[in-house]
């Protein structure tokens, strides 16, 4: 309370700085999104308790899961908004109270539908976990430590899913599902009040005006378009896979023990979780010598692909590699965000951020219950269903990856032939990542530009 009174009476917030940061802003925001992470991967480790005691089939469990992914993508613009205009600390604060009544619904959900409508509130409810923690980065750190402190936050945040594996399989042996939901109800409650109270507040006053004029100009933005497909196809698919098709694949296809596939889980999360981090390091060591975000992330989708297509074509190769591979792009966002934003202005951030995370959740939810349709066209045989599903499945999952690649690839051969063309100022708006860094010095552009008209 006294840090945000100094805050507010200290140039709306300046009066903290350093750790205190670290401790009042970036602390409380992280354990908010490892919940939404937790949440987002739980049903992989509930999925076959769920099925036997509900009587739930591939395709329920795809779309009951899935559900979680939909309701984010819907809310992400509105909730970007309310980021900018209102602030991460009260739409945070006021969303998780939504997520842990959905958690507590869950718990006492009795059958398919229930279940998907429990499941849809935790989704809104977690909606801004990692945009309100991303637009508090912007906020509060400079720039150039954006993507460093984004690796840290993702990092931290992906945390959720390794408490999702081993601990939660744990409480599951002693309580059940439905009391792990009410321990995470009451958990996510809590948070919600911490950062509430605890949160200092920043001022985000000149970011209201506008709201509209600045989510067409996000939306008008071809830089924005050339990497969103490729973002969301790889980092929305990657989120499906490692919430429930990464433990259906090792017990149908590797035939794992209930042990091993926990295990498993638990190993891909940890990597999940160090990928972050390292990918927070490349992307900050890379800005300082000059390369582009954008390069990055191709190559992490280049390397997604072929780790998939070692699943779908058998390779003779350590059934785990393959998934380790799958797990460290999940978190990509740790780039995707970074290029984001360099593209607009901090004002921006929250909306900017949510039109992204629309694409990576709708996609999301698309590869999830997609595959769940797919795979349940093969008829199960003694309760798993056949490799060949799960091939179909994730083969029509990197075809279309394949061509958002492509279509990255064509965007980038596009814009480097028109930008010798180009004027100046146009060339700035098109390529800004070109920079390499954001400038503070002032530039001319003229006013269709400015105005984000193309």
């Amino acid at each position: 309370m006294f840090a945000r009174k100094d805050a507010e009476a200290n140039d709306h917030g300046r009066g903290i700085a350093g750790w205190a940061v670290v401790a009042l802003v970036f602390m409380p925001f992280a354990a908010g999104y490892f919940l939404s992470y937790l949440f987002r991967t739980i049903n992989g480790v509930v999925s076959a308790r769920l099925a036997a005691e509900l009587g739930l089939n591939a395709a329920d469990l795809g779309l009951i899961t899935a559900v979680y992914f939909l309701v984010l993508a819907a809310a992400q613009i509105p909730v970007g908004v309310m980021l900018d205009r209102y602030g991460p600390r009260r739409v945070q604060s006021v969303l998780l109270l939504i997520a842990a009544f959905g958690a507590a619904a869950f718990a006492r959900s009795t059958g398919p539908l229930s279940l998907l409508m429990a499941r849809a509130v935790i989704g809104l409810g977690v909606a801004a976990a990692l945009t309100a923690g991303l637009k508090a980065i912007v906020l509060w750190f400079p720039r150039e430590r954006v993507a460093l402190v984004n690796g840290y936050m993702v990092m931290l945040g992906a945390l959720g899913a390794v408490a999702a594996t081993l601990p939660a399989e744990a409480v599951l042996a002693k309580t059940g599902w439905r009391d792990l939901f009410d321990i995470l109800a009451v958990t996510t409650a809590g948070t919600a009040i911490l950062i509430f109270f605890l949160v200092p507040e920043r001022d985000v006053e000149a970011s209201s005006a506008a709201a509209g004029g600045g989510l067409r100009a996000i939306l008008a933005d071809r830089r924005f378009w050339k990497i969103a497909p490729l973002s969301g196809g790889c980092i929305g698919s990657a989120w499906s896979m490692q919430g429930l098709w990464a433990p259906a694949w090792l017990t149908d296809v590797e035939g794992m023990t209930r042990t091993e596939v926990v295990t498993a889980l638990c190993a891909t999360a940890i990597v999940l979780s160090l990928g972050a981090w390292l990918l927070g390091m490349i992307a900050s060591w890379t800005r300082r010598k000059g390369i582009r975000r954008e390069t990055l992330l191709a190559l992490v989708a280049v390397l997604f692909i072929l780790a998939q297509l070692a699943l779908v074509l058998r390779l003779p190769l350590p059934s785990i590699g393959p998934w380790l591979m799958i797990a460290i792009v999940g978190s990509a966002t740790v780039l995707s965000f970074a290029i984001v934003s360099d593209y607009f202005p901090k004002e921006m951030a929250g909306r900017a951020n949510g039109v992204l995370n629309v694409v990576h959740f709708g996609w999301g939810f698309l590869a999830q219950y997609g595959t769940g349709l797919l795979v349940a066209h093969w008829a199960q045989q003694d309760g798993h269903y056949p490799a060949v599903a799960y091939q179909v499945a994730f083969g029509v999952n990197v075809a279309l990856q394949t061509a958002a690649l492509a279509w990255f690839a064509i965007s980038r051969g596009r814009h480097a032939t028109r930008k010798s063309d180009d004027r100046f100022s146009f060339a700035l708006y098109e390529d800004f990542d070109d920079l390499g860094s954001y400038s503070e010095q002032p530039v001319l552009i003229e006013e269709p530009v400015a105005q984000g008209k193309w």
